[in-house]
């Protein structure tokens, strides 16, 4: 994909070029967080595919599902068009978005490092886009397969290219405050999901005809709002010229002792050779698995662990009426709200207070925490404390969020900024591996307990123990974490001839308005009006999470 982009005639001196994204002089670093937000936000609907998986799973019948004959294999209901698909095969979807947006980071990292931000970005909007628009053909034409090809595959590798994008960006515009940097990007991405879930759900209803559950037009709808926000966010990206640092700033002389921040660079061909690498790479999937598995389950946690109680009722989960367990379901969506809001607000608090703390302390936290908060959660449970088990998961979440956020600046510390995003893509492949692992465990465990019979609000309790585990070996790995050796790092020949593969050269000599040199201050007008721009719809899908929230208390 990337030598086809790159084969473009005329490409080499196109808007698409590294050369082409150097600041100018005067230019406002604060108009690269938007920039970046804008592409996370929209590749960010991933965690809200979830809305679109009950419609689809009538899209034949409309009023209620079309099941398929008995004996269908999953195989081939990838083909079928007399029957519609099961929620199970349709779910399948969010584990190819994880898995291939691990993959896609991993393998095309360091192409992204020395063709800039910009195109990057640019080809994560097509394959995005590219995703919704083949899905929506595959709902038309009932053909399952092309959902997954599209939306999970093509619009994962989206997914990955998309995620690790503004990463370098950021933390060379940003040396000073690097958690807080990245942080304010990726809570785009635990954001996504709460602009585009909403937005989708008001979509499906307006696209509803009798013949139609409105799916496949709303994939049609959002891939074209979201191809015109993504090109915004990609054209909007700007690299800082080579040397750039921050007015007055230079790095702490005991940076490499207290917060271990290294002033060497590692190649990604070395960095993934590292103990450290693996260490963070355990510390991420361990944190992640934890969290994910909560996730996935929020909903039905809740309703189970509690039952009436959260009505004023005194009946477990299995004794309540169709109408009690509406009013309990209302009640658990407004919990999976509130856990959103928290996952969000932990990327960028944890992340910027790790530029204080440093980052394996916040890590520390992390663990230690999760592992307190994990064991009480049966107990809680036990004693029926709504509001205590519900303030346990809203701050195992933050955790969550703060560990994917604090994670790049993690490795720029360990490893230097030249190869920092393609280092980050190469150790997202610990989510894909955390994205199968963590709902699997509270899943499988879940149904070995329903079915020995234990009774529903205890299934969860062993589950809890086993995630402490996990956090008990991310801790570890935590503390395994050592500066890394001189061995590693490039020499200057080597640097020079990485820098050179990457365009730095090129960026360095960069001369005249077209090159990004020589320009005036950004009129801080601007700066206000593209944060405010983002933020409006932020703001609006914040409202609309708390509405839901609301009903949980």
């Amino acid at each position: 994909m990337a030598s086809a982009i790159d084969a473009i005639p005329g490409n080499s001196t196109g808007l698409l070029d590294k050369e082409r994204t150097v600041a100018a002089d005067g230019f406002n670093r604060w108009l690269v967080p938007p920039a970046a937000l804008c592409i996370h936000l929209c590749i960010g609907m991933a965690y809200g595919f979830s809305v679109f998986w009950l419609p689809l799973s009538k899209a034949l019948g409309i009023a209620k599902p079309i099941a398929c004959p008995a004996g269908t294999s999953w195989f081939s209901e990838l083909f079928v068009t007399n029957c519609d698909w099961s929620v199970s095969s349709l779910t399948f979807t969010f584990t190819l978005f994880i898995v291939v947006l691990g993959v896609s980071a991993a393998l095309w990292g360091g192409w992204l490092e020395r063709v800039g931000p910009r195109k990057a970005g640019f080809v994560s909007a097509c394959c995005w886009v590219g995703g919704f628009l083949l899905g929506a053909l595959g709902i038309y034409v009932h053909q399952l397969w092309l959902i997954w090809l599209g939306t999970g595959v093509i619009g994962g590798v989206g997914l990955g290219l998309g995620y690790i994008s503004p990463v370098s960006t950021l933390i060379k515009w940003f040396p000073d405050r690097r958690g807080m940097a990245t942080g304010m990007a990726i809570m785009g991405f635990g954001g996504g999901a709460m602009i585009g879930a909403p937005l989708a759900d008001k979509l499906m209803k307006h696209f509803a005809t009798p013949t139609s559950v409105g799916v496949w037009e709303t994939f049609a709808a959002m891939g074209a709002i979201y191809l015109v926000v993504m090109l915004i966010g990609a054209f909007g990206y700007r690299i800082p010229p080579a040397g750039w640092s921050p007015k007055g700033w230079t790095l702490p002389v005991d940076a490499a002792g207290k917060a271990m921040i290294t002033r060497g660079q590692v190649h990604l061909d070395k960095a993934w050779r590292t103990p450290q690498f693996w260490c963070i790479w355990g510390v991420l999937c361990m944190n992640v698995s934890a969290g994910i598995g909560v996730l996935a389950m929020a909903s039905p946690m809740l309703q189970e662990v509690f039952g009436g109680k959260l009505i004023g009722v005194g009946a477990g989960f299995s004794e309540l009426d169709p109408v009690q367990k509406g009013a309990i379901a209302a009640i658990a969506a407004g919990f999976t709200g509130l856990l959103s809001l928290f996952n969000i607000a932990g990327r960028f608090g944890w992340a910027s207070v790790s530029d204080y703390l440093g980052r394996k302390p916040t890590y520390f936290i992390f663990f230690v925490l999760g592992i307190v908060l994990y064991g009480l959660v049966p107990s809680l449970g036990h004693a029926g404390q709504v509001a205590l088990f519900v303030a346990a998961f809203c701050v195992i979440l933050t955790m969550y969020g703060g560990g994917f956020a604090t994670v790049p600046a993690y490795l720029a510390d360990m490893f230097g900024t030249q190869m920092v995003g393609a280092i980050h893509g190469r150790l997202l492949t610990a989510w894909s591996a955390a994205g199968v692992i963590g709902p699997l465990l509270i899943s499988s465990f879940r149904d070995a307990q329903i079915a020995a019979g234990v009774a529903r609000n205890q299934v969860y309790d062993t589950t809890m123990y086993v995630l402490v585990g996990l956090l008990v070996v991310g801790l570890i790995c935590n503390a395994l974490v050592r500066p890394v050796a001189a061995k590693w790092f490039m020499t200057d020949a080597e640097l020079a001839a990485e820098r050179k593969l990457a365009h730095d050269a090129a960026i360095a000599n960069a001369v005249g308005p077209a090159r990004g040199n020589g320009g005036s201050p950004t009129p801080i007008v601007l700066v206000y009006a593209a944060w405010v721009a983002i933020g409006i719809p932020v703001a609006w899908g914040v409202w609309i999470t708390l509405q839901k929230v609301a009903a949980l208390f």
